[in-house]
Order: C-alpha cells, then sequence, then structure tokens
C-alpha cells in the first residue's frame, strides 16, 4: 500500500487557502455589485412621485409617439407616458414582491423551527400539509389562487406568500435537525434553559446563512411570478401600472413602439439579476453549502 506522506498535507493547505480567500473576494465583489442595484431600484421607485414627469394615469393625443425631449422612452397606446409608468409600476411590483416573500419567510421560519426541533408528531403533520402544497408547481398553483379570490393586491400577496412558504420552511427545517444535537445546545438544555430562548439564541444564529441566501433567490423568483401573473391580467387591476401589465398592454405593438415593451422587459431583467447578484454574493461570502 502507499503510504501518504504529511507533507502532500501540508502542500494542499497552502494552496487551498488562497483559492478560499479568492472566492470570497469575488463574492464581496458580487455582493457589492448586487447591494448598490438595490439601493438604485429602491431610490428610483421610492422617488417615482419626483422623478416621474408625468402622471402615469394621464392619457393624451400621442399615442404610440416615440422617444422625444418631452416623452422620453415615448408613449403607449392612449398617450401615457411609458417612463413615469415604469418608474411607477416598479413601486406596485417591487412592494408585492417585498411584503410577499416577508409573510412567506416568517412562516417559513416559524414553521421550519417547529417542525425541526420539536420532532416527532409535529415534524410529521407540519411536513406533510407542506407537501401537499409544494407538489403543486409554484406558478400553477398561483394562478389557482389568485384566479379564486380575485386579482388584487392583497389577494396578489398572499398568493405568494402561501405558495413560496414551504421552500422557506424545508430551508429553515433541515439545519435545525442538525444543529439542535450540536454540545453547545444540549449544555444549554441541561442547565435549565427555556426552549423558547434555546432557539432564538442558539439554534437560530447557526441557520441564518442558508436562510438569508433562499430569502434573496425568493425575491428574484417572485419578481417573475408577480410580472407573469400580472402578464396574464391577474396582477393588480388597472390604472395602476405594473410591469407585467405594461408587457401585456404593449406585446401587440411591439414593432410600432418598440420601447413600450423594452422598458418594463428591462426592469424586471435588472430587479431579477440584482436579487440573483446578491444570493450568488451571500452564499461566497457565507460559505453557505461549502462548510465541514
Amino acid at each position: 500500500m502507499s503510504e501518504t506522506r504529511p507533507e502532500a498535507f501540508e502542500a494542499e493547505a497552502p494552496a487551498a487557502a488562497p483559492r478560499a480567500l479568492r472566492r470570497r473576494a469575488g463574492g464581496w465583489l458580487v455582493l457589492g455589485l448586487g447591494l448598490a442595484m438595490l439601493v438604485t431600484i429602491v431610490l428610483v421607485t421610492t422617488l417615482a412621485p419626483l422623478l416621474a414627469p408625468f402622471d402615469p394615469s394621464a392619457t393624451s393625443m400621442n399615442s404610440l409617439d416615440g422617444p422625444s425631449a418631452r416623452h422620453w422612452l415615448g408613449t403607449d397606446l392612449i398617450g401615457r407616458d411609458v417612463l413615469s409608468r415604469l418608474l411607477w409600476g416598479g413601486r406596485t411590483t417591487l412592494l408585492i414582491t417585498l411584503v410577499a416573500v416577508a409573510i412567506a419567510l416568517a412562516a417559513g421560519l416559524v414553521l421550519g423551527l417547529l417542525s425541526g426541533y420539536l420532532g416527532g408528531w409535529v415534524d410529521q403533520v407540519v411536513m406533510r400539509v407542506l407537501d401537499v402544497v409544494f407538489a403543486f408547481p409554484v406558478f400553477l398553483l398561483a394562478i389557482a389562487v389568485v384566479a379564486a379570490l380575485g386579482p388584487t393586491v392583497p389577494n396578489l400577496i398572499m398568493t405568494i406568500a402561501i405558495v413560496y412558504t414551504p421552500a422557506m420552511a424545508r430551508v429553515v427545517r433541515g439545519p435545525v435537525l442538525s444543529v439542535k444535537r450540536w454540545d453547545h445546545v444540549e449544555a444549554a438544555r441541561s442547565v435549565g434553559m427555556s426552549e423558547v430562548r434555546i432557539v432564538t439564541r442558539h439554534v437560530l444564529p447557526m441557520v441564518a446563512s442558508p436562510i438569508v441566501v433562499e430569502t434573496s433567490l425568493t425575491l428574484a423568483q417572485t419578481i417573475f411570478t408577480v410580472t407573469a401573473l400580472s402578464f396574464l391580467g391577474l396582477g393588480p387591476p388597472p390604472p395602476d401600472p405594473n410591469w407585467g401589465g405594461m408587457l401585456a398592454e404593449a406585446r401587440q405593438f411591439m414593432e410600432l413602439a418598440p420601447l413600450t415593451v423594452l422598458g418594463p422587459a428591462a426592469a424586471i431583467v435588472f430587479a431579477t439579476l440584482t436579487f440573483i447578484l446578491i444570493a450568488n454574493g451571500l452564499r461566497e461570502v457565507l460559505d453557505v453549502g461549502s462548510r465541514r
């Protein structure tokens, strides 16, 4: 049998360290770019009342006009300023996305902690119920729920929260099953610390990294889900603008006024890419999935 030389391990360790440092530095770069893009989106949509040159619902006789000094991105079929509707539509789309993911995160965090930490029949009941929801394709389930409840902003938020809660709960449950058996958790339990304090102080911080990464990825997925539902007519009702609804209205006139489609399409891609970059950067910085 060949003998493993200690020198091999000594040579491998210094070689692995620079790779880890380069990966971590690249993660910080990607994360910084994603956060800069996020700040841009938040500022532009928050300041829409100040930045938008026109009322997003105001119509005019200038139907399907091209870019000009007055209308930078042109106008739509009934003469509404595309840029103004793009800015205001971002407020609606991002509001639905952020609130829905926040509700899904809170629900998934509670269900995942209960299921993973308590185990037993609680774990079986919670996971079987979530498996029923998880069995349906996310988009088809969202269509069914919104169609049944009605296309309003609160219904859309609750629908998105419902369809993404099972994935959040699974991400939380997995690490909790392992962390609850660690020595420091057993030591805290042996000295009489309450279960609530053990979970909040010793379990939850240990599973925070994958939760943060999953939340960023869910935000990217939710952007597409919200805009797709709006494109199908299941989003916020008119006259409130939203990116998916703008695409649906403009698809018939792509050749005559391409900016009416390119504007909201570019905004959707930019917002989705923002959250994907943040998720990838966090994965490298927090070293999620590669810890031993």
